[in-house]
Formats: C-alpha cells, structure tokens, sequence
C-alpha cells in the first residue's frame, strides 16, 4: 500500500503547483517540480478515494497515480469497464475547482469511459 500523505504535505506540494502554473501564465508550457505534481496529484487521488470509498470506478492520472472509487460492482480482471484519465494539471484544476468538468471534457482533456465514469459530482475536492 501507498505511503499516506499528510493535509500538510498535500497542500504544500499544491500551492508549490499552483505558483508554477501561474508564473507560466497558466498554459500548456507549466513546469512544476516533478515532485510536487507527483505529491499533489496523489495527494488529490487520496482524498477522491476517501470521499468516495469503492472499486467501480478507475480514476487515473498518469505516470503519477490512480485509484479506484465509488461503491458499486468490483472490478478484479482486465481493463475496468469504468474509468476516467487525464492529466496531472488538468486533474489538479478539477479537483481543486479551478475548472468545470464539462470544459476539461469538451476540450478533450478528460476520458471517460462507462457509465460510472463521470465522477463530475465529487468534484471538488476540498483539500
């Protein structure tokens, strides 16, 4: 099992996130440090998993992170049949409600598949 990170690790790696993507202006060309998004990213995929126990759905953020959440049937073999996928940046703007669902969606920035998939309505997180 993962290391559990603390609120005070979490948010610290969040804000050091959040100060790189806005000295870039927000755009596509933020470097934040490796290891603060690889913290904040799991940090936010910790909280989705205790907000929303479960094995149904498959939230992944790669190479970072994924869990799985929201109570239902358990997936055990294969490729889940729910699953969602994106990016650090753009899972770090959701979950933190710096962007809506339907955008990062419409932008093409998020892929759902199944009928569980869209975890829209845990969203956000409040870390």
């Amino acid at each position: 099992m993962a290391r559990k990170i603390s609120t005070d690790e979490g948010r610290d790696a969040l804000a050091a996130v959040q100060v790189a993507v806005q000295q870039a202006g927000a755009t596509a060309s933020a470097k934040p440090a490796r290891t603060d998004l690889a913290t904040a990213v799991r940090y936010l995929l910790q909280l989705l998993a205790e907000k929303a126990p479960g094995h149904s759905v498959e939230v992944r953020v790669p190479p970072f992170g994924a869990v799985q959440v929201i109570e239902g049937p358990r997936h055990t073999r294969g490729t889940p049949p729910n699953v969602t996928e994106t990016d650090a940046l753009t899972w770090i703007a959701l979950a933190t409600g710096q962007e809506q669902w339907a955008d990062a969606a419409a932008a093409g920035r998020i892929l759902a598949s199944g009928t569980r998939a869209d975890i829209s309505g845990l969203l956000p997180l409040r870390p």
